[in-house]
């Protein structure tokens, strides 16, 4: 009987395992790609940081990831903003986990005027705020992105389309426990304020969009990764949909000799650093 529930428990625990994420308090930090701009952040001392949520309607995220109970314990959701492919499933996530959403002030106000979020779930920020929600180790930043922000939401009620203000697009910069620093930069074309941001900043790692049409082609890309000067970047926003053709080859071309390293990841690969 002893070693049959021992079994049980072995069984138990090995499930769990691959629900919840494989990085407690380890001291490192954890990226989980969901494909187009989405990540699950496990930050050195333990904490879950949802950034773009986009899964369950993603075309590129893994099967074995259209369950949000296989996130694990979500800390908290960043969304650049207020593009469906950047929102998806953030409401959801934060009500599961009662938490917060942390984007722009104005796409805040939409989800709070429509009934999504209430004022205490979406709080309200601007690009040049600073906030430490998770406790003074984890510093995140509001930067400037250049690009739109509409959210469309179907009515419940009416069944009908509506076009609702998203707020300023933003990107962010997230300061970890351990002084490792990631540049999210959201949906963008490039900017030259870019370079002020990285002087500023200083960040370890970039999470650059590649895709062209919509944001920054991998041209583009390579002009703002030379202007970050980086130690990684890692190519997002890019395959999903026809228009986003860009490539990951096309952005290391572009880029050229660099002491930037290149990690190309495949949707449900976990980076480690």
């Amino acid at each position: 009987m002893t070693s049959r529930l021992a079994g049980l428990a072995l069984a138990l625990a090995v499930a769990l395992g691959a629900v919840a994420p494989a990085s407690a308090q380890d001291g490192k930090v954890h990226l989980l790609w969901l494909g187009q701009s989405a990540f699950r952040l496990t930050t050195p001392g333990g904490k879950n940081i949802m950034i773009d949520p986009w899964i369950l309607g993603n075309p590129k995220t893994p099967a074995e990831w259209k369950n949000l109970d296989k996130l694990g314990k979500i800390d908290l959701v960043l969304v650049s903003h207020g593009h469906m492919d950047h929102v998806g499933d953030a409401a959801a996530i934060v009500k599961q986990n009662h938490i917060q959403m942390w984007g722009p002030a104005g796409l805040a106000d939409t989800f709070v005027e429509l009934g999504i979020l209430t004022p205490e779930e979406a709080p309200r920020m601007s690009k040049g705020g600073t906030i430490a929600p998770l406790g003074p180790g984890i510093a995140i930043s509001q930067v400037h992105a250049d690009h739109s922000s509409e959210f469309v939401w179907v009515n419940p009620e009416t069944k009908k389309r509506e076009v609702h203000v998203g707020g300023e697009p933003v990107g962010f910069i997230i300061k970890l426990e351990n002084g490792f620093t990631i540049y999210d930069l959201g949906d963008t074309t490039v900017f030259s304020d870019m370079k002020l941001i990285a002087d500023y900043y200083k960040p370890d790692l970039i999470l650059i969009p590649i895709g062209g049409h919509f944001v920054m082609d991998p041209k583009e890309a390579a002009l703002a990764t030379r202007m970050i000067h980086p130690k990684y970047a890692i190519p997002v926003h890019y395959g999903t949909i026809p228009q986003l053709a860009g490539t990951p080859a096309e952005y290391k071309a572009a880029l050229g000799k660099t002491k930037t390293k290149v990690i190309v990841m495949t949707p449900g690969e976990t980076q480690t650093f």
